[in-house]
């Protein structure tokens, strides 16, 4: 089984586009009819978030953590308790592709590190799209992590002890757990997600206030809270 595990706070504007793409993406021929458990982490909602999960058929789950850490880490024991052997997190104001999981599966690996593309540059400018675009790496073998595009082996996962219960930056210590255990990682920009731009972003210290930086400087602001642990510049 595979388990996706989705962190949501007041996400109504981007839920359901979300979840249609992972539902397409859960039934994708290549992976044979296996069974995919989706799981939205209702996180403090107080606007419709949780009715258009149900409206999908999607299995939703509330808390009331505003700690993205901790609600990744509850979504990952819930799916790893019903049988999934394989987690992906995205997020809720992300679109990933049909091929996402299928992808994620094939490289039969313990871990794998996803891109991401924006979905406009409208709010921010092309002096900014620009600035982004040449900071951040498409190509094999990068070194970004996002929650938004994240696949993990459920054994690896529990080795390197999930998910911290931190407000930011959880993927980034989580990988760098991973890493720790030697757990094999693979870093593609093959099968990239797409994520908002909004100006309005949920976590402080996430890629939404990564990209707020870049309206204000020339150079990549708040470098040493996304290092991975081979000190290379990540994104997360």
């Amino acid at each position: 089984m595979i388990g996706i595990v989705i962190p949501a706070h007041n996400e109504e504007k981007h839920i359901s586009k979300c979840l249609e793409a992972v539902l397409l993406a859960a039934e994708h021929p290549s992976l044979q009819g296996q069974p995919v458990e989706i799981l939205v982490v209702l996180d403090d909602c107080s606007d419709s978030t949780a009715a258009l999960v149900s409206a999908k058929g999607v299995t939703s789950m509330d808390v009331c953590f505003r700690n993205v850490g901790k609600t990744r880490a509850v979504g990952a024991e819930h799916v790893l308790k019903v049988g999934a052997r394989w987690l992906a997190f995205t997020d809720a104001d992300t679109v990933v592709p049909p091929d996402w999981l299928a992808r994620q599966i094939e490289f039969d690996a313990d871990a794998v590190c996803g891109t991401v593309e924006v979905d406009s540059w409208s709010e921010y400018g092309e002096a900014t799209r620009t600035k982004y675009l040449a900071l951040y790496q498409f190509i094999e073998n990068h070194r970004h992590i996002h929650g938004a595009n994240l696949g993990i082996n459920a054994d690896a996962y529990r080795r390197a002890g999930g998910f911290q219960h931190l407000i930011a930056h959880e993927d980034v210590q989580l990988v760098a757990d991973l890493e720790r255990i030697g757990a094999r990682i693979v870093w593609t920009a093959t099968n990239p997600v797409i994520t908002s731009a909004r100006r309005d972003y949920k976590c402080r210290g996430g890629f939404g206030e990564y990209l707020a930086t870049l309206i204000t400087s020339n150079t990549h602001m708040g470098v040493e809270p996304f290092m991975n642990a081979d000190a290379t510049p990540g994104i997360g």
